[in-house]
């Protein structure tokens, strides 16, 4: 019964990647246990997964900003005392970055990783007593489940990835059935222009949904206000806290979204969804699920892998590349999507 600590502390669509990983792993090994460090905002995710004993929340993020008051309080201690409770058999960081190899090594048991070569941060690797070579150019989540079958000692599956996350699908009042639109995303580049949210709004409510806007931080909410005041259409949600929020994707008729962590929660939980792909790359970190469609731009430059869009000049819309992608055509793709769920006929992306 191997005792398996997991580190992937962050973002939220990464951590979404390695769930397929620890499917694999606990089909492989039914006797296995299994802990994860991760964010403190994210340390909901993994328990989402039946296969996940224990969760162990770090605050790096809040840390970083205040670093001697995290000693001064004692939960940078308090951190390395539960990471200290139990001694693992294997200790696997899915993350590859120096950071996340120094918090495998604050554990008891034998580190494994990414080699140099795969690893996101080369010097991650010096950390491990084993290393694993994957492919850069996979998939994040099919390097995470070679990484898992590698690391764990088990043959890799040839089947889809299995997310295997367990949440209870709760709706919001609403007489309507209803949609969720993800706009909000950190790189200036794969923000799909304003504009055309708006129009979607008016396309959503002349259908009969009403759309739902989320929102995480203070420019979202008010990027989300002009939106739904300029389209006479939509609502603005509550600010949610993870769970919350990801009870309402799941019973959502279908999604819209850039590509940003809750597109890929929403594919995770097997909503119809549409996810618009500008400056990144599908054949990367492409939301996977039985009802999802990526739609790429099809554009000279793209996709550039740039966090902000470099082209000058007046343009139509900004980022320029998103013209290829108007809101009727994103609209038709929500629809298929959404007629294949009725029908249950899932094409995974």
């Amino acid at each position: 019964m191997p005792k398996v600590l997991i580190v992937k502390t962050s973002s939220l669509g990464d951590v979404i990647h390695a769930l397929p990983a620890l499917t694999d792993a606990a089909r492989a090994l039914p006797d296995g246990r299994f802990h994860w460090v991760a964010e403190e905002a994210l340390a909901e995710i993994p328990s989402w997964h039946p296969a996940v004993e224990r969760v162990i929340p770090i605050a790096l993020r809040r840390w970083r900003r205040g670093v001697n008051r995290a000693w001064r309080s004692g939960e940078i201690t308090g951190f390395r005392d539960n990471l200290l409770h139990d001694e693992y058999d294997l200790i696997l960081d899915a993350q590859g970055l120096i950071k996340s190899a120094a918090l495998a090594g604050m554990a008891r048991g034998t580190r494994l990783g990414f080699d140099a070569i795969s690893a996101r941060e080369s010097l991650a690797a010096r950390f491990y007593h084993r290393t694993f070579s994957v492919s850069r150019e996979l998939h994040a989540i099919e390097r995470l489940r070679r990484l898992f079958a590698l690391a764990l000692d088990y043959p890799l599956p040839c089947g889809p990835p299995v997310y295997g996350i367990q949440i209870l699908a709760k709706k919001p009042a609403s007489e309507r059935p209803y949609l969720m639109f993800f706009y909000g995303t950190t790189w200036q580049s794969k923000h799909w222009p304003e504009p055309y949210w708006v129009d979607l709004l008016r396309l959503a409510g002349a259908a009969g949904y009403e759309a739902l806007l989320p929102w995480g931080t203070e420019s979202e909410h008010l990027q989300a206000k002009r939106m739904a005041a300029a389209a006479e259409a939509g609502r603005v949600l509550p600010r949610q806290d993870l769970g919350a929020l990801g009870a309402i994707v799941a019973a959502a008729a279908g999604v819209v979204g850039v590509d940003s962590g809750l597109s890929h929660l929403a594919a995770a939980l097997d909503v119809p969804a549409v996810t618009l792909y500008g400056a990144s790359r599908t054949s990367l970190t492409g939301a996977i699920g039985p009802y999802q469609h990526n739609l790429e731009v099809e554009f000279s430059c793209a996709p550039c892998l740039d966090r902000k869009c470099k082209l000058k000049g007046p343009r139509e819309v900004f980022p320029p590349c998103y013209s290829t992608l108007p809101p009727d055509l994103v609209w038709d793709a929500l629809q298929r999507q959404m007629a294949q769920k009725a029908t249950g006929s899932p094409s995974r992306a």
